[in-house]
């Protein structure tokens, strides 16, 4: 008898963290970590990248990141340069980290120097590849705002910091730049739905009054295995697709990561088709991105 398309009854998500996916995560984070150095290192370090950080500033993010990773992986945070760091790792929000988290680690890493910069990039990826290289990827991690990553969450988290903030640089110089839909994919796969799996935290925290009841999401694209998003009351978790969703979202990774983080406009992304929305209830998308959200 073939398999239902949908499972009858809910049942909590299996986590999507493999072997295979394992070590197609380091192989990404190791090739887009030379991309990004090559792009960064012979860009102009004054063309602004956003609104707030020229090229420069967002090579000097992204080094910090990595760094701060291999530090903790190593349990050696006495290296990176902002002492506090642990204390402000556990009260951030997806609110408070521009304003809080991103600027002390600007304000207390100061190098701008390109060169400089990507060699420290690539030295805090090559030790955090190495400390990793025979860990188990399902080791879960403390991370912001009090919520629990796996290791290979980590990996696929730094993989699309280099690739977003890549982008940003290109943009800015005029460069070629692409985001891979598998690269994408781990993002989704290995971070997001991990950390919905695992506990959230406070990092959604909004300081406002939650929306009560139910609403499930359930994402498919080519590049992952189809997975439903619940949230209710504020709480979110994953659970395997059911007959019972209220929104299905077929997406391309890619164009997904950059509306999520709104690099690219929804309406853009949904008129070239890359981001197809429907179900009984399409419109309880709208709230469950207001909660459901990334910087």
């Amino acid at each position: 008898m073939a398999r239902a398309r949908y499972q009858t009854h809910r049942t909590i998500a299996e986590t999507r963290v493999t072997p295979a996916k394992w070590d197609a995560a380091r192989v990404a984070l190791a090739e887009v970590t030379e991309c990004f150095g090559v792009l960064a290192a012979h860009a102009d370090p004054h063309a602004m990248a956003t609104a707030d950080w020229s090229v420069a500033d967002t090579a000097a993010h992204v080094t910090a990141v990595a760094w701060l990773n291999a530090c903790s992986v190593g349990h050696d945070d006495s290296s990176f340069p902002v002492p506090s760091v642990r204390e402000q790792v556990a009260a951030t929000t997806v609110d408070t980290l521009g304003a809080g988290l991103n600027t002390a680690f600007l304000d207390a890493y100061t190098e701008r120097d390109l060169g400089e910069v990507v060699a420290r990039l690539r030295s805090s990826i090559e030790k955090f590849l190495g400390l990793t290289a025979y860990q188990d990827p399902t080791t879960l991690m403390n991370w912001l705002g009090g919520s629990r990553i796996p290791l290979a969450g980590l990996v696929a988290h730094l993989t699309n910091e280099l690739l977003l903030h890549g982008r940003d640089i290109a943009r800015a110089v005029d460069a070629p730049w692409h985001v891979p839909n598998a690269y994408a994919a781990q993002f989704f796969e290995l971070f997001l739905v991990e950390i919905a799996r695992n506990g959230t935290g406070h990092i959604l925290d909004r300081g406002a009054p939650e929306r009560e009841g139910r609403i499930a999401v359930e994402f498919r694209s080519a590049h992952t295995s189809p997975v439903t998003m619940v949230l209710d009351s504020g709480r979110l978790w994953v659970e395997e697709p059911s007959r019972d969703n209220d929104v299905r979202v077929h997406f391309e990774p890619a164009a997904l990561n950059l509306v999520l983080f709104h690099r690219v406009p929804h309406a853009r992304a949904a008129l070239t088709g890359s981001l197809r929305v429907w179900g009984r209830r399409p419109w309880l998308l709208v709230p469950f991105l207001r909660k459901v959200r990334l910087p």
